[in-house]
């Protein structure tokens, strides 16, 4: 459901510029707002939530699904953590739908999607164990890696019940924003990949905004 936002860029707390292929890692109070941009359009922002005070309470896709009884992602929805408590909530959305089935890309499934030579290649997965390595500070261990969003990603469900990586059908300035309904660590892979669709072959910058 497409919802714009009353929030001015200029009035908040941070902003920052996450490269294709690079990671952001930070703390969330409860309150505040996070705003994912999609600067250029068709791009995938692979998002993980987690407690800032235990991150063994995560995001859950299926307590998420299960509880909004929708398989897309849009305003309105609560994103939910796997002891079933709401994370946060979207509150604004002016792409329509945002995928949490797909999962994030990894060198294991970049050879069974599209080549054995592509294992090599780099995967959202690498830059989030780059980021719980680079900021131990946040408790985070690879054992917490899980369920994420795909901001911006379409992933049409198939009358047979399969997933399809489709064409994007976000635009450039598209955006995102949820409001923390307990203290969260984002963890944020601005996914890098060349074969996949959904970001039209061509990895692109997002933006983070927050505000109180």
């Amino acid at each position: 459901m497409i919802t714009t936002s009353t929030r001015l860029a200029e009035a908040a707390l941070s902003r920052h510029q996450i490269a294709a292929g690079d990671y952001f890692i930070g703390r969330i109070e409860c309150g505040q707002t996070l705003r994912l941009v999609d600067l250029e359009g068709n791009q995938a922002a692979d998002t993980l939530f987690y407690n800032a005070e235990d991150p063994s309470e995560r995001y859950s896709a299926m307590d998420t699904l299960r509880e909004q009884g929708n398989i897309y992602l849009t305003s309105g929805s609560v994103l939910r953590s796997n002891l079933n408590r709401p994370m946060l909530e979207i509150v604004a959305d002016t792409c329509g739908r945002h995928d949490t089935l797909g999962g994030a890309c990894a060198t294991e499934s970049n050879t069974v999607r599209y080549d054995l030579e592509k294992r090599c290649m780099h995967a959202c997965r690498d830059s989030w164990m780059l980021a719980i390595t680079e900021h131990p500070e946040y408790g985070i261990q690879k054992r917490d890696i899980s369920h994420n969003v795909n901001f911006f990603m379409n992933v049409p469900v198939t009358q047979d019940g399969g997933l399809s990586f489709a064409d994007g059908i976000s635009a450039a300035g598209k955006y995102v924003e949820m409001t923390a309904k307990m203290d969260l660590v984002v963890l944020v892979s601005n996914c890098p990949q060349l074969n996949n669709p959904c970001n039209g072959y061509n990895p692109t910058p997002v933006e983070l905004l927050i505000w109180n």
